[in-house]
């Protein structure tokens, strides 16, 4: 048992950080496939929050990334749903080893990942404020000059604190550990490249060249590869994490978020000019499909079993839920204004949602009364960015 205390309540939240993989889910009440479940809302979280993004662990938190509206990480317990911590995004990067920046800096948290072990949080910056860094990122660069280069904050799960940053590319967006915990990547939307981070050394040891707005990010689960999104074309990256070497192939145009089946065989990619989720066959066997979500969708996530994909439609204002074989969309429903991210909680077996305007929803997949067993296993109380 790990205790962490909240810093805006009178009480300490204790809970068991379990680091144990939750994918088997030996207690998950749903006996069948998660696309056959029907979404309901649970809960609406608000508060001083604006989500570009949401994340879960598999231990049973999830972080929402607040940008520079709130220069905040909130991180979450996915059981009830409350609010562990706010997580200010102020940090004296002097005390990381960038001697010749002195001084507060601020960031704006857009994006993160869990590292498999359990042990940490990692979130990208778009921009930096602060002494020397005062050169703002924009979705709309032509390139990296004039802009400064940000950086990648590690929080501490056990004490919820940020306990190094990592120098990149200018306006890093979407970030990934490799399931063997050797890299984490970033894409850097102006500098047009992939970084990657070596976990041990806590240094970028390589910088990918990738091309216009680089973006998603997927990593397939034997961390030898590891695909990118170039939104500004029509292609993925292929990139080798052994030798890094890279190939391209044509999805569609504006491909945006990436998301790999579990078996690693297929690739998903949401399209956000074309308001469409293609399912790409990473064996060349099958044709690609298509399916029409919403207008301007953008990022996606799947569910553990791999049947359901859940994608946000920016334009729209709704979360498509989608049979990952046949590509058919099985549920559309309005979840707000600008919904921007999203993420399938796995212990709980939730689906949240990131509501730029200042909301989570989040939503249990329920089974159709007359699927629950007689004796289920007891399960909780109940502008366009690119």
């Amino acid at each position: 048992m790990k205790k962490i205390a909240l810093l805006s309540g009178v009480f300490t939240l204790t809970f068991a950080l379990s680091l144990q993989p939750a994918l088997s889910v030996a207690q998950d009440p749903i006996r069948m496939p998660t696309v056959d479940t029907k979404l309901k809302l649970h809960k609406t979280i608000g508060g001083a929050i604006a989500p570009k993004s949401v994340r879960s662990s598999n231990n049973g938190l999830v972080a929402a990334f607040n940008m520079m509206y709130r220069h905040t990480i909130t991180v979450y317990d996915a059981k009830s749903t409350r609010l562990i911590k706010t997580i200010e995004d102020s940090v004296n990067l002097r005390e990381f080893g960038y001697r010749e920046l002195s001084g507060t800096h601020k960031g704006a948290p857009v994006e993160g990942a869990f590292s498999p072990d359990g042990k940490y949080l990692y979130s990208s910056n778009y921009s930096m404020y602060g002494p020397k860094l005062f050169r703002e990122g924009t979705d709309s660069c032509g390139s990296d000059r004039g802009i400064d280069k940000s950086f990648i904050y590690r929080i501490n799960l056990e004490t919820l604190e940020i306990d190094n940053a990592i120098r990149v590319g200018a306006v890093p967006k979407i970030v990934e550990v490799t399931p063997d915990n050797k890299y984490v990547l970033v894409t850097n939307w102006c500098s047009y490249t992939l970084s990657i981070i070596s976990v041990e050394k806590q240094k970028v040891i390589k910088n990918i060249y990738i091309g216009r707005f680089p973006r998603g990010i997927a990593v397939t689960p034997d961390s030898t590869t590891a695909y990118v999104a170039e939104m500004g074309s029509s292609n993925v990256h292929k990139v080798d994490l052994v030798t890094f070497k890279k190939s391209k192939f044509t999805v569609g145009s504006g491909p945006r978020h990436l998301v790999l089946s579990p078996d690693a065989r297929y690739l998903y990619v949401s399209l956000n000019a074309a308001g469409k989720v293609a399912k790409y066959d990473l064996l060349g066997e099958e044709p690609t499909r298509y399916v029409a979500t919403g207008t301007y969708p953008r990022t996606m996530t799947i569910s553990t079993d791999g049947t359901a994909l859940y994608i946000v439609n920016y334009g729209s204002g709704t979360l498509s839920k989608v049979r990952a074989s046949t590509m058919k969309r099985v549920q559309n429903i309005y979840a707000c204004p600008k919904p921007i991210g999203v993420a399938f909680e796995a212990v709980h077996q939730r689906t949240w949602v990131a509501c730029y305007g200042g909301a989570i929803k989040v939503y249990n997949n329920k089974l159709p009364k007359k699927l629950i067993s007689p004796s289920p296993t007891p399960t909780d109380s109940i502008s366009p960015t690119p």
